[in-house]
């Protein structure tokens, strides 16, 4: 009796997962505070100086900064990752390994590349 063949998709339906819970949970929260509350003048804009971010990151905190930093950038990704390669899938369009590729490759890429930039301010 054959075994069956192992599947790669829990890996990337549990960063699909993650990357839902970043989109519905941090992200509405950052859209109100960086995006209505600070413009407004309701929240308190020394604390988003450039020098203050970067010394926070540079802390012993920093490391809870980057990885939040992280998350909220990379998760989604692969959420949006996820969702296209089996909105293709759904269509009918072809070449599963190519668009799985092709999808999860270019997320890998822009997070490695988010994270570089991250690191290197």
């Amino acid at each position: 009796m054959s075994s069956p063949k192992r599947s790669d998709e829990p890996i990337w339906w549990a960063l699909f997962s993650a990357g839902g819970v970043c989109f519905a949970v941090f992200l509405p929260g950052l859209i109100l505070a960086l995006g209505l509350l600070w413009p407004l003048g309701l929240l308190n804009s020394a604390w988003l100086q450039h020098d203050k971010i970067l010394t926070l990151l540079q802390s012993g905190y920093g490391v809870t900064g980057l990885a939040f930093a992280a998350a909220v950038i990379c998760l989604p990704l692969f959420h949006a990752a996820h969702r296209i390669h089996h909105g293709l899938h759904d269509l009918k369009f072809g070449f599963s390994q190519a668009s799985k590729l092709l999808c999860y490759g270019l997320a890998l890429l822009l997070s490695l590349l988010a994270l570089v930039l991250v690191v290197a301010v």
